[in-house]
């Protein structure tokens, strides 16, 4: 199934596919006493082997197996049921393992569009890959690819060229684009906690679904209306099949439904029940044109949940240099906000 989206009106041009918009220089490493970690990339570099093409063989119905486990888990939901605090759970790790794959896969691995000291960089990493999305390096590398590449061949989940249920989900489950590519993450490839990580992504959400199993045991003992086989199915499963599907959106739905505010060369939309759902990653054609800057939603009314919290971790001083919208960006966006004027 193929779904082509169509053209909205037309946006403004944009002409900083790999300029000041979306790359930076490092400040002073040393700046407000924080071990700085790597430089930020260049947008539009690529080291990452070309996408396979949507072909089903025996190697992917294999790679498919565990994710249609994981769906089938969520199942179990009819011999547990539900309880209040297993939907409270399972929202918390919806959201907070969210926010990992927003702001530490994308908007910190893949982008550089904030700063922090190493050992909060792998707590971000350990946050993330409890999402079951594989590491942070093969993620934040096949990431920059993407934008590379954004909606030709070479773009391995791209709706116009695939069809939307390749880019979908099918993209991912296909071994031949699950291969390592320190290459196209050189500058994280160097800190070997985050190759282990890497190599051992399934740690982390295997100690969450245990986590989750012995929290329902503690509250059942406590009296509460639970257990943990409950809470492991709605605290786990469902939450991590939810997460999938919500990541998975901004591959798919962003790029056809939604509006175009700036030409990017690509499909990349804005969408608000999308940024609902990532947590602010629905602002998809504002991040295609200025992939550097921290911040998604360029407006106030533009809700980007992942950049207020940072902004909240920056005055802890967890996070620092979070990378503005720059000015140039938001005259451009006056031009397609401003009426024509006759002639």
């Amino acid at each position: 199934m193929t779904i082509l989206p169509k053209p909205l009106r037309k946006p403004l041009r944009s002409s900083e596919a790999a300029g000041t918009i979306n790359s930076w220089r490092a400040d002073d490493p040393g700046k407000r006493g924080h071990q700085t970690v790597a430089e930020p990339f260049q947008a539009g570099a690529s080291a990452v082997d070309p996408p396979v093409k949507p072909e089903i063989t025996q190697g992917w119905i294999l790679a498919s197996i565990p994710i249609g486990m994981m769906h089938l888990a969520c199942l179990g939901a009819f011999w547990t049921g539900v309880s209040g605090d297993a939907l409270l759970v399972c929202l918390a790790s919806y959201a907070i393992r969210m926010f990992g794959v927003t702001a530490a896969y994308h908007r910190y691995f893949a982008h550089r569009s904030f700063r922090t000291g190493r050992l909060f960089q792998f707590l971000l990493a350990v946050l993330a890959t409890s999402s079951a999305q594989l590491g942070p390096l093969w993620w934040a590398a096949t990431h920059r690819h993407h934008h590379a590449n954004s909606d030709t061949e070479q773009d391995p989940h791209s709706p116009r060229h695939y069809g939307f249920l390749w880019s979908h989900m099918g993209w991912f489950l296909h071994p031949g684009n699950r291969r390592d590519n320190l290459a196209g993450i050189r500058d994280y490839a160097r800190f070997p906690e985050l190759v282990f990580i890497d190599r051992w992504a399934l740690i982390s959400p295997a100690l969450l679904g245990t986590a989750t199993f012995a929290l329902g045991r503690v509250l059942a003992e406590a009296g509460r209306p639970t257990s943990g086989a409950q809470m492991l199915v709605w605290g786990f499963f469902i939450s991590t099949v939810l997460l999938y599907h919500g990541t998975y959106t901004i591959n798919s739905l962003s790029h056809v439904f939604g509006s175009q505010r700036f030409d990017t060369g690509d499909d990349s939309r804005n969408n608000l029940l999308l940024a609902l759902i990532t947590l602010g990653e629905g602002w998809h054609n504002n991040h295609h044109h200025c992939q550097s800057s921290c911040r998604q939603g360029i407006y106030w009314w533009e809700i980007d949940i992942t950049y207020l919290t940072l902004l909240v971790l920056a005055k802890l001083g967890l996070v620092w240099d979070l990378r503005p919208v720059p000015a140039k960006v938001y005259a451009q966006a006056a031009e397609v906000r401003r009426p024509s004027r006759p002639t």
